[in-house]
């Protein structure tokens, strides 16, 4: 996927997210582990999203199980770096043309 089209799904994501009720905290956290596309809050819960985009394919498809342990090493050290200790969740947000899914906890 370009960074264009990673870019425009990663905005179109935060407008969602934003409509329905949650504050972005952060966006395109790097580590040497990997990275979070997004960071955001809904009452006491972090969300940590990793937005996938496709048009001629399912995106979720691309949410491999060695890309779900580096996001969760992730997760930890900005849990770390950040000196939270908070619930939160892993989210994937899938963006299918002009059709978006959020789909929460997706390590369950």
């Amino acid at each position: 996927m370009s960074r264009i089209k990673g870019r425009y799904y990663e905005e179109q994501a935060c407008l969602f997210l934003q409509k329905m009720g949650f504050e972005i905290i952060d966006r395109n956290f790097y580590s040497r582990f990997g990275e979070i596309d997004i960071i955001a809050k809904k009452g006491e819960v972090l969300h940590f999203v990793e937005v996938k985009g496709g048009e001629n394919f399912d995106p979720i498809y691309a949410i491999t199980p060695q890309k779900i342990k580096k996001i969760l090493k992730t997760i930890d050290y900005y849990l770390y770096l950040n000196h939270l200790n908070l619930a939160y969740s892993l989210d994937a947000l899938v963006v299918r043309k002009e059709n978006i899914e959020l789909l929460e906890n997706i390590t369950q």
